[in-house]
C-alpha cells in the first residue's frame, strides 16, 4: 500500500473518477451519433451502421483498459471509488438523514434524459444511498437492493424475455462471457453495464416493472444539483 497525502489521494480521486466520466460520455457520444444519422437515407445508414461497429470494437478496448488502469490505480493507492458511498440499509437513522440529506436536491425520475449528467445517489422505496460516482455503480445497488428484496425473482431474470433483445443480446446471465461487460451482481447472476446512461435507465425501468415497482419509488440525485446546493448553502 503507498502512503499518499490528503491532496495526492484527492488527485488521485478525481483522476478515476474523470477516467469513469470518459468511459460513460464515450458511450453518450455513440448514442448521439446514432440518433443524429438519418435513418431514411440508405447510404448515411451504411456509413452509420460501420463507424458503429468500428466505434463500438475501439470503446469496447478502452474500457477494458480503462478498467485494468482503474483497478491498478486503487489497489496499489488504497484510493477506493467506493469509499464515499454511504447506505441506509438495515440502520433506520442513517436510512433518515440519508434521505433527508438527498431530500434536499431536485429528485430526477427514471423518465429523464441522462445523457452528459452523472449521479450521485438515489431513493428507492424509501432507502437511500448516496456518494455514488457512476451511472453503472448506481446500476450495480439498485440490483443488488432488488436481489436482498425478491431473491427468487431476481435470480429468474436471466430467462426473463424482457431483458434480451430483439438481437439476442442479453441484459442478466447465469455465464459472465455471454455479456460484452459484465458485473456479478450476486448469488451468481451477472449483468451487462456495457451501457450509456440511458441504456441503463432503459434497464431500470424494465427492473421496477418486473419486481412491480412504482417508477415514483425510484428517485435519482445528479452531482450537478448537489453541487448547485452546496453553492447556496457557502459549503
Amino acid at each position: 500500500m503507498l502512503a499518499m497525502h490528503s491532496a495526492t489521494q484527492d488527485r488521485t480521486r478525481q483522476i478515476l473518477e474523470d477516467l469513469e466520466a470518459v468511459r460513460e460520455n464515450l458511450l453518450a457520444l455513440s448514442d448521439d451519433i446514432w440518433l443524429s444519422i438519418d435513418h431514411n437515407d440508405q447510404k448515411a445508414l451504411e456509413e452509420g451502421v460501420q463507424f458503429k461497429r468500428t466505434y463500438n470494437e475501439k470503446t469496447r478496448g478502452f474500457d477494458q483498459l480503462a478498467s485494468e488502469l482503474s483497478a491498478m490505480i486503487q489497489q496499489y493507492t488504497s484510493v477506493r471509488l467506493e469509499s464515499e458511498e454511504r447506505s441506509g440499509e438495515g440502520d433506520r437513522e442513517r436510512n433518515e438523514r440519508i434521505v433527508q440529506e438527498l431530500n434536499r436536491e431536485e429528485p430526477h425520475s427514471i423518465d429523464e434524459d441522462f445523457t452528459y449528467r452523472r449521479p450521485h445517489g438515489f431513493i428507492l422505496e424509501g432507502q437511500g444511498t448516496t456518494g455514488i460516482t457512476t451511472w453503472r455503480r448506481l446500476f450495480e445497488l439498485v440490483c443488488q437492493q432488488l436481489l436482498r428484496r425478491t431473491p427468487d425473482r431476481f435470480r429468474a431474470l436471466p430467462d426473463n424475455a424482457d431483458f434480451v433483445s430483439s438481437r439476442g443480446h442479453r441484459g442478466f446471465s447465469r455465464n459472465s462471457e455471454e455479456l460484452r461487460s459484465a458485473s456479478e451482481i450476486g448469488d451468481g447472476i451477472f449483468a451487462e453495464i456495457n451501457l450509456s446512461a440511458n441504456g441503463l435507465r432503459d434497464t431500470l425501468r424494465r427492473l421496477l416493472a418486473t419486481f412491480e415497482i412504482p417508477a415514483a419509488d425510484l428517485r435519482l440525485f445528479l452531482r450537478e444539483d448537489r453541487d448547485a446546493a452546496r453553492n447556496r448553502d457557502g459549503a
